[in-house]
C-alpha cells in the first residue's frame, strides 16, 4: 500500500501514542486499531500493539530515507516477531551502530554527551600515539577543518600522566589505512546509546553476531584495532578513551581471531595477529606481581590513581560520607581534596585499586568483587587465559605445522599445551570446589575459596577448561541456583545479599542477566553435551528478548531483569537502548549478537513457539 508518511504519522501517533513519548507501546491506552489509508483510498485495518508500532516502524523507516511517500508492505507488519527483531538487526543496528575514527566519525563525536559529562570544552580531543606519524598528520590536517585539539601522548604513559589529563578527557586515535589516497579509519561497533567508543569484550561479543549476519568486514576491522591498541597503547583497552589508559578488559583477542579466521581463511592476516595476540598475553596477563600472581593465577589489576573519572556525579558519595563526616565537611569538598591530594586516605587509595579493576573486570559493579576484586583470582579470567593458551596451540598445530615464531622466539604447540595444563592444575587446586560442584573464586590474600554464587561459574565450559565430570556437576549445582524465567542471572540472591540505602543494587548482581554470560553458557552447554539445558536457557533469554520487543516497540536494552523477563530493572547507570523515538536504529551491542547467536541455536519447533510468545514456564518444568 503507498501511504502518504507525515500524514499517516500524525493521525497514527495522535490516536496510538496516549503518553506522547513516541512509541507505541502496551502501555499506550489507544483502541491498537488503526486505519490504513493508501493513496486511492484503499483501506486495511492493523491491529494490535506490535502490528501498530511496527507500522510506526516502517514509516519512520521511509521517512528517514527522504521519502514522502510509504510503500507498506502488510508481510513486513505482521512479519513473525523473532524474524522481525533478526532482520532489523541486520539491515539496520549494525549499521547504525557503526563508527570510525577519521573525519566522518570525529564529525559525529563532536555531540558526543559524555563529552559534557566531563566537562569537556567546545572541541573534541583527539590523543595520539607518540609513535603513530600517520595518525599525528592527519588529524593536524583535520584540525583545520573541525574543533578537535591534537594532543600527542608521551612514549611512556604512566598512571601519574594519566590522572593528570583527566581534566582534559579525550578519544584515543584507533587504526587508519590509505585506500585509493584517502585515509580511513579501521570501523567498529559500539554498544550503543550513550557509548561511542570502542569497548574491549563488548567487541567480542558483538563480532559474533556480526559474522552470522555476514558481516566480516566489521569483525575484522576490529581485531585490526584491538592490534592497534596492543601495539600502541600497551594493551587492549577498556575503551579508547584518555581515562581508560590504564585498564584493559576480560582477554577475548584470540577467539576474536580465530573466529574471523575461521571465515577468511587468511593465514598472513592470522599469524601478524597471533604475534600480537601473544605479546598481549605475555605483557599485559603475565607479569610477574601484576597481573600474574604468586600463585600462578591470574586476577584483574587497573593501574591508576584516584577515583575512576567516568563515574557518575554522586557515585562514591557512600564511600567517602563517612570521611567527610568526620571532618566536618561536604562530600564534594572531600571528593575535591582527596583528587587533588590535599587529603590523603589510604583506604579509599586501596578501596579505587579494587574499584578500578572491577571496572578492567568488566563487571561494573557486583558484590562479588567490591572491595576485593584485586584480592581475586576470578573464574573467568583464568578460563578466559586457558583458552588462549589453548587457541595459540591449536592455531600453531594447525595452521603453521606446529612452529611459529614470534619476536624472536620459537612456539609449538606442546608449548601452549603445557601452559594450558598447568594452569588447569591450579584451577582444579585453588578454583574448584568438589563438595559444592562448582568454581568459586579465589582470595589469595586470605587464601581461601569466595562463597560467592556467580554465572562466571559455568565459564570453564566455555574454554573447555573443566572435565566432563566438572561440567556435569556445575549443571546439577549451578544451574537450578541462576535459572530465572528469563536465563541465566549474574549471581544469586542470596550471594547478592540484602539491598537497602546503605547498600545499593549492583547492575551485575541478582536479578540482572546479561549477554555474555549467557552466550558463553550456550556453548559451554553444547561443548559437553547438554544440548537440551542450553536449548531451554537459549529460549527463556530469547523470548523474554521478543516479548519486551513486542510490547514496547521494538526495545533492545543494555540489561534486563531476568526473575521478572522486563527491562524495567534498576540500573545504576540508566539501562540504554530505552531511550528512543519512533524506532530505535540501534538496539544494543552485544544484546544484538546474543539474538542473533541464539536463533542460530534455537531449534525450528522453538522458533515456531517464540513467535507465539508462549511463556517458557508452560515449555519446561523446574
Amino acid at each position: 500500500m503507498k501511504v502518504p508518511i507525515n500524514e499517516t504519522l500524525e493521525r497514527l501517533l495522535q490516536q496510538e501514542d496516549t503518553d506522547g513519548d513516541k512509541k507505541i507501546t502496551i502501555e499506550d491506552q489507544g483502541p491498537k486499531c488503526f486505519l490504513l489509508k493508501d493513496d486511492t483510498g484503499k483501506t486495511s485495518e492493523i491491529n494490535g500493539t506490535y502490528h501498530v508500532s511496527n507500522l510506526l516502524q516502517e514509516l519512520v523507516l521511509a521517512r528517514l530515507e527522504g521519502k514522502d511517500t510509504a510503500e507498506i508492505s502488510l508481510s513486513k507488519i505482521e512479519e513473525p516477531p523473532t524474524q522481525r527483531i533478526s532482520r532489523m538487526i541486520k539491515e539496520y543496528y549494525w549499521n547504525g551502530l557503526t563508527r570510525t575514527m577519521d573525519e566522518k566519525g570525529i564529525s559525529a563525536l563532536l555531540s558526543d554527551t559524555k563529552n559534557e559529562t566531563l566537562e569537556a570544552e567546545s572541541v573534541l580531543r583527539v590523543y595520539v600515539p607518540h609513535q603513530d606519524s600517520l595518525a599525528l598528520e592527519y588529524y593536524q590536517e583535520l584540525q583545520k577543518k573541525l574543533p578537535v585539539e591534537v594532543l600527542q601522548l608521551p612514549k611512556n604513559i604512566t598512571p601519574e600522566y594519566v590522572k593528570s589529563i583527566n581534566h582534559q578527557p579525550g578519544i584515543l586515535s584507533l587504526k587508519l589505512f590509505s585506500k585509493e589516497g584517502k585515509i580511513q579509519g579501521a570501523p567498529f561497533v559500539v554498544p550503543g546509546g550513550r557509548f561511542n567508543e570502542m569497548y574491549g569484550w563488548d567487541s567480542y561479543f558483538e563480532a559474533i553476531g556480526l559474522l552470522l549476519d555476514g558481516r566480516v568486514d566489521l569483525a575484522k576491522a576490529m581485531a585490526d584495532n584491538f592490534q592497534y591498541e596492543i601495539d600502541y597503547y600497551g594493551k587492549i583497552l577498556n575503551a579508547n578513551r584518555s581515562y581508560y589508559l590504564t585498564r584493559t578488559q576480560p582477554p577475548f583477542y584470540s577467539s576474536l581471531v580465530r573466529e574471523v579466521f575461521e571465515v577468511t581463511q587468511d593465514k598472513e592476516w592470522l599469524a601478524s595477529h597471533l604475534q600480537t595476540a601473544i605479546k598481549e598475553y605475555q605483557t599485559v596477563w603475565m607479569v610477574d606481581h601484576q597481573r600474574l600472581t604468586e600463585n600462578g593465577l591470574n586476577r584483574y589489576l587497573a593501574e591508576g590513581i584516584g577515583q575512576p573519572p567516568e563515574a557518575e556525579k554522586g557515585h562514591f558519595n557512600h564511600e567517602m560520607g563517612p570521611y567527610a563526616a568526620a571532618m566536618g565537611i561536604t562530600v564534594s569538598e572531600y571528593e575535591k581534596r582527596y583528587q587533588e591530594g590535599s587529603i590523603e586516605n589510604k583506604a579509599l587509595d586501596a578501596y579505587f585499586v579494587h574499584d578500578r579493576s572491577v571496572r578492567e573486570s568488566g563487571h561494573d559493579t557486583s558484590y562479588r568483587l567490591e572491595g576485593i576484586c584485586s584480592h581475586l583470582n576470578v573464574v573467568e579470567l583464568n578460563a578466559f587465559l586457558y583458552k588462549y593458551e589453548t587457541d595459540f596451540a591449536e592455531i600453531i598445530k594447525t595452521v603453521f605445522e606446529n612452529e611459529f615464531m614470534s619476536d624472536g622466539k620459537k612456539y609449538t604447540s606442546q608449548y601452549w599445551l603445557e601452559k594450558a595444563e598447568k594452569r588447569n592444575m591450579l584451577a582444579n587446586k585453588f578454583l574448584w570446589n568438589e563438595t559444592k560442584g562448582m568454581y568459586f573464586d579465589y582470595n589469595f590474600i586470605e587464601k581461601q575459596q569466595t562463597s560467592f554464587v556467580s554465572a562466571t561459574t559455568f565459564t570453564p565450559l566455555w574454554a573447555k577448561m573443566c572435565t566432563p565430570h566438572q561440567a556435569s556437576e556445575i549443571v546439577k549445582n549451578a544451574l537450578p541456583l541462576l535459572k530465572e524465567k528469563g536465563g541465566i542471572a549474574s549471581c544469586t540472591k542470596e550471594s547478592r545479599g540484602p539491598i537497602s540505602e546503605a547498600r545499593p543494587q549492583k547492575q551485575w548482581d541478582y536479578p540482572n542477566g546479561w549477554a555474555p554470560h549467557q552466550m558463553m553458557i550456550w556453548k559451554g552447554l553444547y561443548q559437553y553435551g547438554f544440548e537440551n539445558e542450553a536449548q531451554e536457557l537459549i529460549y527463556r533469554w530469547l523470548y523474554m528478548i521478543t516479548k519486551n520487543a513486542v510490547d514496547y516497540n521494538g526495545t533492545i536494552p543494555e540489561k534486563y531483569d531476568v526473575v521478572s523477563a522486563t527491562h524495567k530493572v534498576f540500573a545504576e547507570y540508566g539501562n540504554v537502548g530505552t531511550e528512543f523515538q519512533y524506532i530505535t536504529q540501534e538496539g544494543f551491542g552485544w544484546m544484538n549478537a546474543s539474538f542473533q547467536y541464539g536463533l542460530s541455536l534455537l531449534k525450528p519447533s522453538y522458533r515456531e513457539k517464540l513467535n507465539q510468545l508462549i511463556t517458557p514456564e508452560t515449555i519446561f518444568h523446574g
